[in-house]
């Protein structure tokens, strides 16, 4: 069995493809027919788009391969549920269950495994073993059927969205702090993903998988940029560890808890996922305690699923754009889009505390971050001074492809 961090979703070290290099062809100073010039155009653009699309569905195919091969490799440990996403294997959660519905999901076979109360967050969840002989997703329809007012959720899996390319600089933390020095946040910062490496210095870690803490490259990756980016104090929740089932709702639910309770008013996720109500409700409850949530739209590309947490509501999603100030041609997509931040050739550290150059939309991320905990350490209106400091880029105004524009131009870089 592999543990899941280091090999799900790091779709590729994505060189730009041959549709983010095309030029549009210049229209002559004189002497041009200019006929001629808008066919050429057009051609160029339905080219484009083509090329376009041809990408979007490759990096789906990737995906899909990706999450395929990943269940082979585990399947002792997870299998499909009802809608076809990834979760720990024979498991429910019952959210806010009582217990008439949890005596009547006994009788049919279901298995009380457990009953756990989110730190912070006021959230009950009952862990609820399958019959034997069903499937996931059977047993999901079944349990659906007996108590079609129970808030039922599987334990979904969350998958890391960032790689590093194969040839990178070496550097020194030092060099990565010394840059912080003039810029240093107030506001504590957690964060959700593998914890970081022993030579990033964070606050406090605490696991919430089997094994866990564990360093991983992603995790030190983020903790290091939100560090390099000023923020002075960082936590940080594993829910990786060595668990090849680890980034599942419920772990996500109690680091999220637990960095409510731990004072932190802004938490980082670079983690993609399908939609799970476990999850959305933790979420709603951080959120009500004026917690503000930052998560990256992943990197599977416009044609995949909208990524979750990304696409819940006030929570802020965040895309990449390289240094040419073009967006990522793995970027995926929300349901919404609030800003990009530089996601390609962003300098920061792996798990032995090496310096190197990452790419995805998880690596802008803390950086988006970084600049939110510093407008709420202003005191100001944090849309507003957000707001002011971003480039707009592509159309004027928000758009698609960077939101409300380009946070933080200068950071992750060495």
């Amino acid at each position: 069995m592999r543990p899941l961090l280091p090999t799900i979703l790091a779709v590729l070290a994505v060189a730009a493809p041959v549709s983010a290099q095309l030029q549009l062809p210049r229209v002559p100073d004189v002497g041009g027919v200019v006929g001629n010039v808008t066919v050429t155009l057009d051609d160029t653009l339905e080219t484009t788009d083509r090329l376009a699309a041809r990408e979007a569905q490759r990096l789906l195919r990737v995906r899909d391969r990706t999450l395929a091969r990943l269940l082979r490799q585990n399947s002792d440990l997870i299998e499909r549920d009802a809608r076809g996403d990834l979760a720990r294997r024979g498991e429910l959660l019952a959210i806010e269950a009582s217990a008439a519905q949890i005596a009547q999901l006994e009788a049919a076979g279901f298995r009380l495994l457990g009953i756990e109360r989110i730190e912070g967050l006021d959230i009950s969840v009952v862990r609820l073993g399958i019959p034997a002989g069903q499937s996931l997703a059977e047993a999901q329809a079944r349990a659906a059927q007996l108590a079609p007012e129970l808030e039922l959720s599987a334990d979904n899996l969350h998958f890391a969205s960032g790689t590093v390319p194969a040839a990178s600089p070496s550097g020194s933390i030092a060099v990565l702090l010394a840059t912080a020095q003039d810029v240093q946040t107030t506001v504590p910062v957690g964060i959700i993903d593998g914890a970081p490496a022993k030579a990033v210095p964070v606050a406090a870690i605490k696991g919430f998988a089997e094994g866990a803490p564990k360093a991983s490259d992603h995790g030190s990756a983020v903790a290091s940029l939100l560090r390099g980016a000023g923020v002075r104090t960082v936590r940080v929740a594993d829910v990786y560890g060595q668990d090849p089932a680890g980034g599942n709702a419920l772990a996500i639910s109690k680091a999220l808890g637990w960095l409510s309770t731990s004072g932190c008013k802004v938490v980082t996720i670079s983690l993609v996922g399908p939609r799970n109500p476990l999850v959305e409700r933790a979420i709603k409850a951080a959120r009500e305690r004026g917690i503000m949530i930052v998560a990256a739209v992943g990197n599977d590309g416009p044609a995949a699923p909208p990524a979750y947490p990304a696409s819940y509501d006030g929570v802020l999603a965040i895309t990449g754009a390289d240094r040419k100030g073009q967006a990522l041609i793995e970027a995926g997509r929300a349901l919404h889009l609030d800003y990009a931040a530089p996601g390609a050739d962003v300098y920061a550290f792996d798990a032995k505390g090496r310096g190197k150059l990452w790419r995805g939309t998880s690596f802008a991320t803390p950086l988006a971050a970084a600049r939110l905990a510093a407008a709420l350490s202003s005191g100001k209106n944090w849309r507003a001074t957000l707001d002011a400091e971003a480039r707009d880029l592509g159309p004027k105004g928000a758009d698609e492809n960077f939101g409300r524009g380009l946070l933080c131009e200068g950071c992750g870089r060495k």
